[in-house]
């Protein structure tokens, strides 16, 4: 069985993260957040950007990054950076994979990404560009694997409602 979980490190903007959310929920995706936090959990912005998915929501927490790793010790991480060598639609995704990002402001910590060098991915962008928003690059990653993955479980067509 399938299952792709997104690992947000240390995330600081609430938006951000609500709208994360609302994307797992919405997708099937597990979310976890590894601590510290830059809001509270309960804080209105982060709730809002995902309200009306939040019962969807498979969400995990952990005290830091030592206890993410204690917790899922044979987890397939690929840690997303600007810093990354390798271009995140390049790789072909195992069955059970973990997206890790880090912080809006800062990103992953550099000894992670050096003790991992052939998993650290990233999106292409323009040199003069900083980076993306977060939750814009956790929507690329999350749906470049479901593409692989031929969109398991999820309803694929729509349906005009007006006109039918």
């Amino acid at each position: 069985m399938k299952r792709l979980n997104l690992v947000l490190v240390e995330p600081q903007i609430p938006q951000n993260t609500g709208n994360i959310a609302r994307t797992c929920a919405a997708t099937g995706a597990s979310l976890h957040l590894v601590k510290p936090l830059g809001f509270e959990i309960d804080d209105k912005k982060l709730k809002r950007a995902g309200l009306d998915y939040w019962n969807l929501l498979d969400i995990h927490y952990y005290d830091g990054v030592e206890d993410f790793f204690t917790k899922n010790p044979s987890a397939a991480c690929y840690f997303f950076t600007t810093k990354g060598t390798h271009i995140y639609s390049d790789i072909t995704y195992p069955e059970e994979v973990f997206l890790v990002f880090g912080r809006e402001d800062a990103g992953l910590d550099e000894g992670l990404l050096h003790s991992h060098p052939d998993r650290c991915l990233r999106l292409p962008m323009i040199a003069e560009a900083r980076s993306l928003n977060l939750s814009n690059s956790v929507a690329v990653a999350v749906f470049e694997v479901l593409r692989q993955w031929g969109f398991p479980t999820l309803k694929t067509a729509g349906n005009l409602t007006k006109y039918s």
